[in-house]
């Protein structure tokens, strides 16, 4: 997860390399913050590693959002098949695209989501 993103989204008007430089450790897993603007006011370390940690909370959902998108998308042709026809959308069908918007109620990533069988 950047860094750089985490302090663009908590120092308003920061931009990476002109206000500030993330220099990573050897590591990779450390990091420095240097400061070029002083008219910023630079975040504490904790405040920087929660934003990270929302911020990787957040594209790990997005991700599942974009995967049930599809799901619902597939069925997409059946609903507006039923529409024009006049006829009932089936239950089964129903139910199961609801549950797909509601799964990110319970999911987290795409590595704890159980989908919902398609009817």
């Amino acid at each position: 997860m950047s860094v750089a993103k985490a302090i663009m989204a908590l120092v308003d008007g920061a931009n990476v390399n002109v206000d500030f430089r993330v220099i990573p450790s050897g590591n990779m897993t450390d990091y420095t913050v240097e400061w070029l603007n002083d008219s910023l006011t630079e975040p504490t370390p904790s405040a920087i590693e929660t934003k990270r940690n929302e911020i990787y909370a957040a594209e790990k959902l997005d991700e599942v959002r974009e995967e049930r998108n599809k799901k619902l998308a597939e069925t997409d042709w059946e609903i507006v098949m039923h529409k024009e026809k006049g006829t009932n959308i089936p239950t089964a069908l129903k139910t199961y695209r609801q549950a797909l918007r509601d799964i990110t109620d319970s999911a987290t990533s795409l590595g704890d989501v159980t989908w919902p069988e398609k009817p």
